[in-house]
């Protein structure tokens, strides 16, 4: 039986990343009372990933400038789970979160 490794995770950011033109435009029915979030998908640990992202390692540039913290409440029942399955639950789940009022970039 394969080992699944991969994760989804989904990042706080600082709502002040909604003054970025490209973030607003992609969350035009954002509601303020919801968090603007990132959702990616790793083979590391969403800790690490995290950091790396902090550190500017394969950074997602919202992630670098405006994360705060990592989410588990909203990814956590879903890890870990083979590669494929995670390339699909990073798209679900931002799709999701969006449907939700959530800000949300997903790459």
């Amino acid at each position: 039986m394969a080992r699944h490794r991969h994760h989804v995770y989904v990042v706080l950011l600082d709502d002040v990343v909604m003054n970025d033109r490209r973030f607003a435009q992609a969350n035009p029915d954002w509601n303020a009372a919801r968090p603007c979030v990132y959702v990616g998908m790793t083979g590391l640990t969403p800790e690490l990933r995290f950091a790396r992202h902090k550190a500017g390692v394969k950074a997602n540039r919202f992630v670098r400038a405006h994360g705060l913290r990592l989410l588990p409440d909203l990814y956590a029942y879903a890890n870990p789970m083979p590669y494929a399955a995670a390339r699909e639950m990073e798209v679900e789940l931002a799709l999701g979160l969006r449907a939700e009022g959530y800000a949300v970039w997903q790459a």
